[in-house]
């Protein structure tokens, strides 16, 4: 591993606890709301934030006890923070001039990175004049110019707009890919995790509560948090075979579990009646309609009742079953649809 990291940082009513480890060329990203302690982590591992208790090794050497300027570390924060007074080429070239390199040779390194950025026409621009996508790119080249083992990106993305930040997430992508030290990313943004990270570390609390793959965090999330953001109903229950038992009701699934189970659907598995439907569907249970909003092409309906659910429907769905808050309906949910996994 390039990184290896325990971070325990305590503040008055906080206590952040992380276990940290990143292989060589691996791009991790840490996921949490706000408040979790994910940029905290971050500041520890740049220096900027002092450790209460644990250590930082990079490739094999502690770094925890070295101040900031003298860490092989660049970080790219989520405002750039381009000095606007120097052009892109003197931006980049700074870091390299603080480390020591003579300005010649910190104006070759920087012209050379910003070639590989496609930026070599923009070296004599000041920030100002840069696209959002181009400041980012400069500040990713800044970043590498001090030749970094780590390189922290502080949600990176959050300053472009939507359609910029579409073409860039993709550019850094590829970006990374050609970076072989550790890359640790903090987001909240569930979509910049999957396209960006090769494995995701959860936070919540100050607290790791899930780690895997982006495929693995998606098909089996653990907690409330993780559900909705991958966009799953997730229930914690009691495995009994093919049917884990949440409260009332007793889920069918896919998978047998005994024991401690989670059981998880998408909302467009859920389908919704105005009067008990025909058959004998196998996940079956009487709700009233709590809320409805709009989620993309489709509609988003909340019904609470034995289990919350949210259910998403068309909006000619909306107007046949005259989906009103307040409204008894019927949810149905079928057991090809339902997973089931150890809690």
């Amino acid at each position: 591993m390039t990184l290896r990291a325990r971070i325990v940082v305590e503040r008055p009513a906080f206590r952040l606890d992380l276990d940290l480890t990143v292989g060589r060329g691996e791009v991790v990203t840490l996921l949490g709301p706000n408040g979790a302690g994910k940029t905290t982590a971050l500041r520890a591992l740049a220096g900027l934030t002092p450790l209460t208790e644990g250590s930082i090794e990079l490739d094999g050497v502690r770094i925890d006890r070295e101040p900031a300027e003298r860490r092989p570390v660049g970080v790219v924060f989520q405002d750039y923070l381009l000095f606007p007074h120097l052009s892109a080429l003197d931006n980049v070239a700074f870091g390299p001039r603080c480390r020591g390199r003579s300005k010649a040779e910190a104006r070759l390194l920087a012209r050379e990175l910003l070639d590989r950025m496609g930026l070599a026409e923009f070296a004599s621009v000041r920030p100002r004049r840069l696209s959002g996508g181009q400041a980012q790119r400069v500040a990713l080249a800044r970043a590498l110019a001090v030749e970094p083992r780590l390189l922290l990106l502080d949600e990176p993305l959050a300053a472009l707009d939507a359609h910029t930040r579409l073409e860039i997430r993709s550019e850094l992508r590829r970006r990374l890919s050609g970076f072989d030290g550790a890359t640790v990313l903090v987001t909240h943004d569930p979509l910049d995790a999957m396209v960006l990270a090769d494995r995701l570390v959860v936070i919540e609390n100050g607290a790791v509560v899930q780690e895997g793959t982006p495929t693995e965090i998606a098909r089996r999330p653990r907690t409330d948090y993780v559900a909705r953001l991958v966009g799953l109903n997730l229930y914690r229950g009691e495995g009994d075979g093919d049917r884990v038992r949440v409260g009332d009701l007793a889920f069918a699934a896919e998978e047998h579990v005994t024991g401690p189970a989670f059981v998880a659907f998408a909302p467009r598995a859920v389908a919704l009646y105005r009067a008990r439907p025909d058959g004998s569907p196998r996940n079956l249970w009487e709700g009233r309609i709590d809320g409805v909003e709009r989620h993309g092409d489709n509609v988003r309906v909340h019904v609470e009742g034995p289990v919350p659910v949210a259910a998403d429907v068309t909006p000619a769905a909306v107007a046949e079953l005259d989906l009103t808050p307040g409204r008894p309906i019927w949810v149905s949910v079928k057991a090809a649809e339902t997973h089931a996994y150890p809690a």
